[in-house]
Protein backbone atom coordinates (compact mmCIF):
# COMPACT_ATOMS: atom_id res chain seq x y z
CA UNK A 1 0.00 0.00 0.00
CA UNK A 2 2.71 2.45 1.00
CA UNK A 3 4.67 1.62 -2.15
CA UNK A 4 1.75 2.80 -4.26
CA UNK A 5 1.48 6.28 -2.70
CA UNK A 6 4.24 7.88 -4.78
CA UNK A 7 2.62 6.48 -7.92
CA UNK A 8 -0.73 8.07 -7.00
CA UNK A 9 1.05 11.33 -6.26
CA UNK A 10 2.73 11.09 -9.64
CA UNK A 11 -0.61 10.37 -11.31
CA UNK A 12 -2.20 13.36 -9.50
CA UNK A 13 0.64 15.63 -10.58
CA UNK A 14 0.33 14.33 -14.13
CA UNK A 15 -3.43 14.97 -14.11
CA UNK A 16 -2.95 18.53 -12.85
CA UNK A 17 -0.33 19.13 -15.51
CA UNK A 18 -2.62 17.75 -18.21
CA UNK A 19 -5.48 19.93 -17.05
CA UNK A 20 -3.23 22.99 -17.11
CA UNK A 21 -2.22 22.18 -20.67
CA UNK A 22 -5.85 21.73 -21.68
CA UNK A 23 -6.81 25.05 -20.09
CA UNK A 24 -3.86 26.84 -21.65
CA UNK A 25 -4.71 25.30 -24.99
CA UNK A 26 -8.35 26.28 -24.66
CA UNK A 27 -7.42 29.83 -23.75
CA UNK A 28 -5.06 30.01 -26.68
CA UNK A 29 -7.76 28.65 -28.96
CA UNK A 30 -10.23 31.24 -27.69
CA UNK A 31 -7.68 33.95 -28.28
CA UNK A 32 -7.11 32.73 -31.80
CA UNK A 33 -10.88 32.64 -32.40
CA UNK A 34 -11.22 36.20 -31.21
CA UNK A 35 -8.26 37.29 -33.26
CA UNK A 36 -9.70 35.54 -36.31
CA UNK A 37 -13.08 37.20 -35.79
CA UNK A 38 -11.45 40.59 -35.47
CA UNK A 39 -9.30 40.07 -38.55
CA UNK A 40 -11.99 38.37 -40.66
CA UNK A 41 -12.88 40.06 -43.90
CA UNK A 42 -15.79 42.50 -43.57
CA UNK A 43 -19.18 41.57 -44.93
CA UNK A 44 -19.77 43.31 -48.24
CA UNK A 45 -23.20 44.46 -49.39
CA UNK A 46 -23.94 45.41 -52.98
CA UNK A 47 -25.93 48.66 -53.27
CA UNK A 48 -27.59 49.31 -56.64
CA UNK A 49 -29.55 52.27 -57.98
CA UNK A 50 -30.21 54.25 -61.15
CA UNK A 51 -29.04 57.58 -59.73
CA UNK A 52 -25.75 58.90 -61.09
CA UNK A 53 -22.69 59.34 -58.84
CA UNK A 54 -22.85 63.10 -59.50
CA UNK A 55 -26.46 63.44 -58.35
CA UNK A 56 -27.51 65.16 -55.14
CA UNK A 57 -29.35 62.00 -54.12
CA UNK A 58 -26.19 59.93 -54.37
CA UNK A 59 -23.87 62.45 -52.74
CA UNK A 60 -26.10 63.67 -49.91
CA UNK A 61 -28.30 60.63 -49.24
CA UNK A 62 -27.02 57.30 -50.50
CA UNK A 63 -23.32 57.74 -49.77
CA UNK A 64 -23.79 59.26 -46.29
CA UNK A 65 -26.21 56.47 -45.38
CA UNK A 66 -23.71 53.81 -46.41
CA UNK A 67 -20.91 55.65 -44.58
CA UNK A 68 -22.97 55.74 -41.36
CA UNK A 69 -23.51 51.99 -41.45
CA UNK A 70 -19.87 51.25 -42.20
CA UNK A 71 -18.76 53.46 -39.30
CA UNK A 72 -21.39 52.15 -36.87
CA UNK A 73 -20.36 48.56 -37.65
CA UNK A 74 -16.70 49.30 -36.98
CA UNK A 75 -15.91 48.46 -40.56
CA UNK A 76 -17.43 44.99 -40.36
CA UNK A 77 -20.07 46.01 -42.90
CA UNK A 78 -18.88 47.46 -46.18
CA UNK A 79 -20.72 48.52 -49.30
CA UNK A 80 -19.92 47.97 -52.94
CA UNK A 81 -21.75 50.95 -54.47
CA UNK A 82 -23.15 50.65 -57.97
CA UNK A 83 -24.86 53.86 -59.16
CA UNK A 84 -26.18 54.40 -62.69
CA UNK A 85 -27.41 50.79 -63.01
CA UNK A 86 -23.81 49.57 -63.25
CA UNK A 87 -24.84 45.99 -62.46
CA UNK A 88 -27.17 45.93 -65.43
CA UNK A 89 -30.89 45.93 -65.96
CA UNK A 90 -33.13 48.98 -65.90
CA UNK A 91 -34.63 51.04 -63.05
CA UNK A 92 -37.93 49.14 -63.21
CA UNK A 93 -36.06 45.93 -62.37
CA UNK A 94 -34.37 47.17 -59.19
CA UNK A 95 -37.09 45.94 -56.84
CA UNK A 96 -36.88 42.43 -58.26
CA UNK A 97 -33.08 42.53 -58.19
CA UNK A 98 -33.12 43.05 -54.43
CA UNK A 99 -36.02 40.59 -53.99
CA UNK A 100 -34.15 37.88 -55.89
CA UNK A 101 -30.80 38.55 -54.20
CA UNK A 102 -29.06 39.78 -57.34
CA UNK A 103 -28.12 42.78 -55.17
CA UNK A 104 -28.24 43.20 -51.41
CA UNK A 105 -29.67 46.72 -51.15
CA UNK A 106 -31.45 48.89 -53.71
CA UNK A 107 -33.10 52.31 -53.87
CA UNK A 108 -35.83 52.89 -56.42
CA UNK A 109 -39.36 54.11 -57.16
CA UNK A 110 -42.11 51.59 -56.51
CA UNK A 111 -44.06 53.42 -59.21
CA UNK A 112 -41.62 52.30 -61.90
CA UNK A 113 -43.57 49.02 -61.95
CA UNK A 114 -47.02 50.38 -62.76
CA UNK A 115 -49.83 49.13 -60.55
CA UNK A 116 -47.70 46.64 -58.64
CA UNK A 117 -47.86 48.57 -55.35
CA UNK A 118 -51.26 50.28 -55.55
CA UNK A 119 -51.66 51.16 -51.87
CA UNK A 120 -48.38 53.08 -51.85
CA UNK A 121 -49.56 55.21 -54.78
CA UNK A 122 -51.87 57.28 -52.57
CA UNK A 123 -48.93 59.54 -51.69
CA UNK A 124 -48.46 60.36 -55.39
CA UNK A 125 -51.97 61.78 -55.76
CA UNK A 126 -52.04 65.47 -56.75
CA UNK A 127 -51.67 68.03 -53.98
CA UNK A 128 -51.38 65.35 -51.26
CA UNK A 129 -47.99 66.13 -49.79
CA UNK A 130 -47.03 69.10 -47.64
CA UNK A 131 -43.27 68.88 -47.19
CA UNK A 132 -41.06 65.88 -47.85
CA UNK A 133 -39.98 65.31 -44.26
CA UNK A 134 -43.49 65.15 -42.79
CA UNK A 135 -44.89 63.25 -45.76
CA UNK A 136 -42.06 60.71 -45.57
CA UNK A 137 -42.88 60.09 -41.91
CA UNK A 138 -46.52 59.64 -42.88
CA UNK A 139 -45.57 57.27 -45.72
CA UNK A 140 -43.55 55.05 -43.37
CA UNK A 141 -46.31 54.95 -40.75
CA UNK A 142 -48.99 54.33 -43.38
CA UNK A 143 -47.21 51.28 -44.81
CA UNK A 144 -46.52 49.86 -41.35
CA UNK A 145 -50.10 50.31 -40.15
CA UNK A 146 -52.29 50.04 -43.26
CA UNK A 147 -50.32 48.09 -45.85
CA UNK A 148 -47.67 45.99 -44.05
CA UNK A 149 -47.57 43.44 -46.87
CA UNK A 150 -47.24 45.96 -49.71
CA UNK A 151 -43.51 45.24 -50.02
CA UNK A 152 -43.57 41.74 -48.54
CA UNK A 153 -40.83 40.40 -50.83
CA UNK A 154 -38.10 42.63 -49.36
CA UNK A 155 -36.98 44.03 -46.04
CA UNK A 156 -38.03 47.68 -46.12
CA UNK A 157 -35.33 49.92 -44.65
CA UNK A 158 -36.85 53.31 -45.45
CA UNK A 159 -39.71 54.93 -47.37
CA UNK A 160 -39.77 58.56 -48.42
CA UNK A 161 -40.91 61.15 -50.96
CA UNK A 162 -39.19 64.03 -52.75
CA UNK A 163 -40.00 67.72 -52.72
CA UNK A 164 -42.72 69.37 -54.83
CA UNK A 165 -42.86 68.35 -58.48
CA UNK A 166 -41.97 71.07 -60.99
CA UNK A 167 -42.91 71.43 -64.68
CA UNK A 168 -39.95 71.96 -67.04
CA UNK A 169 -40.60 72.79 -70.71
CA UNK A 170 -38.38 73.39 -73.73
CA UNK A 171 -40.09 76.21 -75.61
CA UNK A 172 -43.52 76.96 -74.12
CA UNK A 173 -43.88 78.66 -70.74
CA UNK A 174 -46.63 77.13 -68.58
CA UNK A 175 -48.59 79.79 -66.69
CA UNK A 176 -51.94 78.02 -66.65
CA UNK A 177 -53.50 74.64 -67.34
CA UNK A 178 -54.30 75.81 -70.88
CA UNK A 179 -50.57 76.08 -71.65
CA UNK A 180 -50.14 72.35 -71.11
CA UNK A 181 -52.51 71.37 -73.91
CA UNK A 182 -50.79 69.05 -76.39
CA UNK A 183 -47.36 69.17 -74.74
CA UNK A 184 -45.57 65.83 -74.63
CA UNK A 185 -44.41 65.60 -71.03
CA UNK A 186 -42.49 62.84 -69.36
CA UNK A 187 -44.09 61.38 -66.24
CA UNK A 188 -42.39 58.93 -63.87
CA UNK A 189 -45.32 56.76 -62.73
CA UNK A 190 -48.82 55.78 -63.79
CA UNK A 191 -50.49 58.23 -61.39
CA UNK A 192 -48.36 61.13 -62.59
CA UNK A 193 -48.99 60.27 -66.23
CA UNK A 194 -52.73 60.15 -65.44
CA UNK A 195 -52.37 63.60 -63.89
CA UNK A 196 -50.68 64.95 -67.02
CA UNK A 197 -53.47 63.53 -69.17
CA UNK A 198 -56.07 65.17 -66.91
CA UNK A 199 -54.30 68.48 -67.53
CA UNK A 200 -54.53 67.95 -71.32
CA UNK A 201 -50.84 67.21 -71.78
CA UNK A 202 -49.68 64.13 -73.68
CA UNK A 203 -48.07 61.88 -71.06
CA UNK A 204 -44.94 59.91 -71.90
CA UNK A 205 -43.83 57.43 -69.25
CA UNK A 206 -40.13 56.78 -68.78
CA UNK A 207 -37.58 56.39 -65.96
CA UNK A 208 -35.42 59.36 -65.03
CA UNK A 209 -32.25 58.38 -66.96
CA UNK A 210 -34.14 58.55 -70.26
CA UNK A 211 -35.07 62.24 -69.95
CA UNK A 212 -31.94 63.94 -71.39
CA UNK A 213 -31.95 61.92 -74.59
CA UNK A 214 -35.71 62.37 -75.04
CA UNK A 215 -35.42 66.14 -74.59
CA UNK A 216 -32.44 66.37 -76.94
CA UNK A 217 -34.22 64.44 -79.69
CA UNK A 218 -37.53 66.23 -79.26
CA UNK A 219 -39.30 63.04 -78.25
CA UNK A 220 -40.77 65.04 -75.37
CA UNK A 221 -41.47 68.76 -74.94
CA UNK A 222 -40.72 68.73 -71.25
CA UNK A 223 -40.88 66.76 -68.04
CA UNK A 224 -42.01 66.89 -64.45
CA UNK A 225 -39.31 66.35 -61.82
CA UNK A 226 -38.34 68.05 -58.55
CA UNK A 227 -35.73 70.80 -58.64
CA UNK A 228 -33.05 68.77 -56.89
CA UNK A 229 -32.55 66.31 -59.71
CA UNK A 230 -32.35 68.95 -62.47
CA UNK A 231 -28.53 69.38 -62.53
CA UNK A 232 -27.70 65.66 -62.53
CA UNK A 233 -29.53 65.10 -65.85
CA UNK A 234 -28.85 68.59 -67.31
CA UNK A 235 -32.50 69.53 -67.61
CA UNK A 236 -31.68 73.22 -67.03
CA UNK A 237 -29.48 73.05 -70.14
CA UNK A 238 -32.14 71.37 -72.27
CA UNK A 239 -35.20 73.47 -71.39
CA UNK A 240 -35.85 77.20 -71.07
CA UNK A 241 -38.93 77.34 -68.83
CA UNK A 242 -39.81 76.09 -65.36
CA UNK A 243 -43.18 76.25 -63.56
CA UNK A 244 -43.35 75.74 -59.81
CA UNK A 245 -46.10 76.11 -57.24
CA UNK A 246 -45.79 78.53 -54.35
CA UNK A 247 -45.95 77.06 -50.86
CA UNK A 248 -49.53 78.29 -50.50
CA UNK A 249 -50.38 76.71 -53.86
CA UNK A 250 -49.56 73.19 -52.76
CA UNK A 251 -47.50 70.46 -54.38
CA UNK A 252 -48.58 69.31 -57.84
CA UNK A 253 -47.29 65.81 -57.09
CA UNK A 254 -44.52 63.85 -55.43
CA UNK A 255 -42.99 60.41 -55.99
CA UNK A 256 -42.46 57.62 -53.50
CA UNK A 257 -39.15 55.84 -52.95
CA UNK A 258 -38.12 52.64 -51.22
CA UNK A 259 -34.77 51.67 -49.73
CA UNK A 260 -34.90 47.89 -49.49
CA UNK A 261 -32.69 44.95 -48.54
CA UNK A 262 -32.81 41.30 -49.53
CA UNK A 263 -34.45 39.50 -46.57
CA UNK A 264 -32.21 36.43 -46.72
CA UNK A 265 -29.09 38.56 -46.78
CA UNK A 266 -30.33 40.49 -43.74
CA UNK A 267 -31.10 37.24 -41.89
CA UNK A 268 -27.57 35.94 -42.57
CA UNK A 269 -25.97 38.84 -40.73
CA UNK A 270 -24.84 38.41 -37.12
CA UNK A 271 -27.30 39.79 -34.59
CA UNK A 272 -25.21 42.85 -33.78
CA UNK A 273 -24.84 43.76 -37.46
CA UNK A 274 -28.56 43.40 -38.04
CA UNK A 275 -28.93 45.86 -35.17
CA UNK A 276 -26.66 48.30 -37.04
CA UNK A 277 -28.89 48.09 -40.10
CA UNK A 278 -31.96 48.57 -37.91
CA UNK A 279 -30.50 51.70 -36.29
CA UNK A 280 -30.29 53.30 -39.71
CA UNK A 281 -33.73 52.23 -40.90
CA UNK A 282 -37.32 53.13 -40.14
CA UNK A 283 -39.22 56.33 -39.42
CA UNK A 284 -36.28 58.59 -38.57
CA UNK A 285 -34.24 57.48 -41.59
CA UNK A 286 -37.27 57.93 -43.86
CA UNK A 287 -37.76 61.47 -42.55
CA UNK A 288 -34.06 62.27 -42.97
CA UNK A 289 -34.05 61.06 -46.57
CA UNK A 290 -37.14 63.12 -47.44
CA UNK A 291 -35.83 66.22 -45.70
CA UNK A 292 -32.42 65.93 -47.34
CA UNK A 293 -33.85 65.42 -50.79
CA UNK A 294 -36.13 68.45 -50.56
CA UNK A 295 -33.33 70.58 -49.11
CA UNK A 296 -31.44 70.00 -52.36
CA UNK A 297 -34.25 71.66 -54.36
CA UNK A 298 -32.62 75.05 -53.77
CA UNK A 299 -29.41 73.86 -55.44
CA UNK A 300 -31.24 72.66 -58.54
CA UNK A 301 -33.29 75.85 -58.80
CA UNK A 302 -30.14 77.92 -58.50
CA UNK A 303 -28.68 76.22 -61.58
CA UNK A 304 -31.72 77.23 -63.63
CA UNK A 305 -31.42 80.80 -62.37
CA UNK A 306 -27.72 80.93 -63.25
CA UNK A 307 -28.57 79.64 -66.71
CA UNK A 308 -30.97 82.55 -67.22
CA UNK A 309 -34.03 80.33 -67.65
CA UNK A 310 -37.49 81.68 -66.92
CA UNK A 311 -39.18 80.51 -63.72
CA UNK A 312 -42.90 81.06 -63.23
CA UNK A 313 -44.39 80.57 -59.77
CA UNK A 314 -48.10 79.76 -59.46
CA UNK A 315 -49.77 81.12 -56.34
CA UNK A 316 -52.77 79.62 -54.54
CA UNK A 317 -55.31 81.29 -56.83
CA UNK A 318 -53.53 80.17 -60.01
CA UNK A 319 -53.27 76.61 -58.73
CA UNK A 320 -57.02 76.20 -58.25
CA UNK A 321 -57.63 75.18 -61.84
CA UNK A 322 -54.89 72.56 -61.55
CA UNK A 323 -56.55 71.24 -58.40
CA UNK A 324 -59.98 71.16 -60.01
CA UNK A 325 -58.77 69.26 -63.06
CA UNK A 326 -56.76 66.81 -60.95
CA UNK A 327 -59.52 65.96 -58.45
CA UNK A 328 -61.06 63.08 -60.48
CA UNK A 329 -57.82 61.15 -60.05
CA UNK A 330 -58.72 60.53 -56.42
CA UNK A 331 -61.97 58.85 -57.45
CA UNK A 332 -60.15 56.79 -60.08
CA UNK A 333 -57.61 55.65 -57.51
CA UNK A 334 -60.17 54.73 -54.83
CA UNK A 335 -62.27 52.84 -57.41
CA UNK A 336 -59.18 50.96 -58.57
CA UNK A 337 -58.32 50.00 -54.98
CA UNK A 338 -61.89 48.87 -54.33
CA UNK A 339 -61.72 46.58 -57.35
CA UNK A 340 -58.54 45.07 -55.95
CA UNK A 341 -60.28 44.25 -52.68
CA UNK A 342 -59.08 47.21 -50.61
CA UNK A 343 -61.03 50.08 -49.09
CA UNK A 344 -59.76 52.95 -51.22
CA UNK A 345 -61.58 55.73 -49.36
CA UNK A 346 -60.33 54.50 -46.00
CA UNK A 347 -56.75 54.30 -47.25
CA UNK A 348 -56.95 57.79 -48.72
CA UNK A 349 -58.37 59.15 -45.47
CA UNK A 350 -55.64 57.43 -43.45
CA UNK A 351 -52.89 58.83 -45.65
CA UNK A 352 -54.30 62.35 -45.33
CA UNK A 353 -54.66 62.04 -41.55
CA UNK A 354 -51.06 60.87 -41.20
CA UNK A 355 -49.73 63.65 -43.43
CA UNK A 356 -51.70 66.19 -41.39
CA UNK A 357 -50.46 64.71 -38.11
CA UNK A 358 -46.81 64.77 -39.07
CA UNK A 359 -47.09 68.18 -40.75
CA UNK A 360 -48.55 69.70 -37.58
CA UNK A 361 -45.81 68.04 -35.53
CA UNK A 362 -43.16 69.52 -37.85
CA UNK A 363 -44.63 73.01 -37.51
CA UNK A 364 -44.86 72.86 -33.72
CA UNK A 365 -41.60 71.02 -33.24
Amino acid sequence: MTAQLPARADQSATTRHTRRRVLVGAAAGLGLTRAWAQSAAPITLKFHTFMSPQSNVWLSMHKPWMDLIEKDSGGRLRFEPYPSMQLGGNPAQLYDQVKDGVVDVAWTLPGYTAGRFPRAEVFELPFMMTDAQATSRAFWEYIQSSAPDEFKDVRVLALHVHGPGVIHTVSRAVRSVADLRGLKLRGPTRLVTRLLAALDAVPVGMPLPGIPDALSKGTIDGCVIPWEVVPSIRVHELVRHHTEFAANGGSLYTNTFILAMNPARYAQLPTDLRAVIDRHSGLATSAWLGKTQQANDALGRQEAVKRGNSIHTLDAAASQEFRRRARPLELQWTDDLDKRGFDGKALLATARQLIDKHSRASRTG
